[in-house]
């Protein structure tokens, strides 16, 4: 599929085969991925076959020690070879925000609290701009979308607002979110989004910066 194809398909289905059928009108769509430790050609190949347009980047800190070819230079230099945009927005959407008070005691992010906030409510103002006139993808570090906040606080916000996911995943699938629940094609289950944080500490105060910052 050329870099344009996506604009009349959908693909869809699981980590065993993907399966094309005809994209519905007026449906408002939005890829997530992640990097893990891809290959910059295998990471390009992944993105030109959903025929992505334009890759939002929303780790918070936009760098990674052990595969520095997706730190933002790198990275945007890479993209703008194949004519693929870039937009770092990891200070309003990213998944370790500043403030002290989107941390409980243990150090973990309340993404019920930063997505009432009016940064990041900016940023998906922002971020909703631009799937209006793009093909987008969310990028963040980790290959699994399940717990990464790409999903679980952005992608929400998203969902929330009409927008339809679809999570890129290493092998070149795509999963829905009715993939990762199982049986009920619903966004986040009962038992998942409560409490809604992230499923380590990493606040600041609490544990030294990881290289690949979400």
């Amino acid at each position: 599929m050329g870099s344009r194809g996506y604009s009349h398909y959908r693909a869809q289905g699981s980590r065993g085969g993907i399966r094309h059928q005809r994209r519905e009108d007026g449906e408002k769509l939005v890829f997530t991925i992640g990097h893990s430790n891809h290959s910059a050609e295998k990471f390009v190949r992944l993105l030109r076959r959903y025929g992505i347009e334009i890759l939002v980047d929303t780790r918070s800190r936009p760098y990674s020690r052990h595969a520095p070819r997706f730190n933002a230079r790198a990275l945007d230099a890479l993209l703008s070879r194949d004519g693929i945009e870039y937009l770092f927005l990891g200070e309003v959407l990213g998944g370790r925000p500043q403030g002290e008070e989107f941390y409980d005691a243990k150090g973990r992010v309340d993404y019920a609290l930063v997505g009432c906030s009016r940064p990041f409510l900016d940023g998906i103002s922002r971020l909703e701009k631009e799937l209006r006139k793009h093909t987008a993808a969310l990028l963040c570090s980790e290959e699994n979308p399940t717990r990464c906040h790409r999903r679980l606080l952005v992608g929400r916000a998203l969902e929330e607002r009409g927008i339809t996911l679809r999570h890129i995943r290493g092998d070149g699938s795509v999963e829905t979110e009715s993939d990762m629940d199982g049986i009920q094609p619903v966004l986040f289950s009962q038992t998942e989004a409560n409490p809604r944080k992230s499923i380590r500490s990493v606040s600041r105060k609490r544990r030294p910066p990881s290289s690949s910052e979400h």
